[in-house]
């Protein structure tokens, strides 16, 4: 820090300086508990959708593997597609300045136009892949709800050790050394005035 002057206004603002640093510091550092909370109860909820959405990706790759049997690979590409009536609905909210999201794919896929070679296992394929990409959709937001609470817990973790490692020690030692100054000043004053006043007695 900067060569403060000693006076006691100078302490007074040092004094009120290590205040509003140690709420600071205080502050962030139970951002930091709020965070981690967050993000242990988004890892949670992370594997229960994983767990969830390993059978509906097996189940889709088993309804892929009986479609391009029965179709090959060039009839299941020009198959006729769903008309998507399915809509992603994305939910927003905040937590201590980080964007939390939640999605939802509402509605079903749809009936696909009339196929030319309609199968079961084309149909049952749709509905497997509407099936896993529902949970998926899902699984993107706590994703991304994990990515972002992550960052923002490693900044603040940044900020809380250079409260704690940096500035509270400079204006400790800055209050420190401009009281020990003050301190001398007023002993050297104080022993100015005996002088003085033993000169003018005597």
């Amino acid at each position: 820090m900067n060569p403060v002057t000693p006076t006691r206004s100078a302490v007074l603002e040092l004094r009120e300086e290590r205040r509003a640093l140690q709420e600071g510091h205080a502050f962030l550092d139970e951002k930091c508990l709020l965070l981690a909370g967050q993000m242990l109860r988004e890892v949670k909820r992370h594997r229960a959708l994983v767990e969830q959405a390993a059978p509906l990706q097996a189940m889709a790759e088993r309804a892929l593997a009986a479609a391009l049997l029965r179709h090959g690979l060039n009839g299941l590409q020009v198959y006729p597609a769903a008309p998507g009536e399915q809509r992603l609905r994305v939910g927003r909210r905040a937590l201590l300045g980080v964007e939390m999201r939640d999605a939802l794919l509402e509605g079903a896929p749809g009936e696909p136009p009339a196929a030319v070679a309609a199968s079961p296992e084309a149909a049952a394929c749709t509905a497997a892949f509407a099936a896993w990409a529902a949970r998926l959709a899902e699984l993107a937001a706590v994703s991304g709800n994990l990515a972002r609470l992550h960052a923002e817990y490693r900044k603040t973790v940044r900020r809380v050790r250079a409260l704690q490692d940096v500035l509270l020690p400079e204006v400790e030692q800055t209050l420190h050394e401009v009281e020990a100054s003050l301190e001398e000043l007023e002993q050297d004053e104080a022993g100015f005035l005996r002088r003085a006043a033993r000169a003018v007695a005597g």
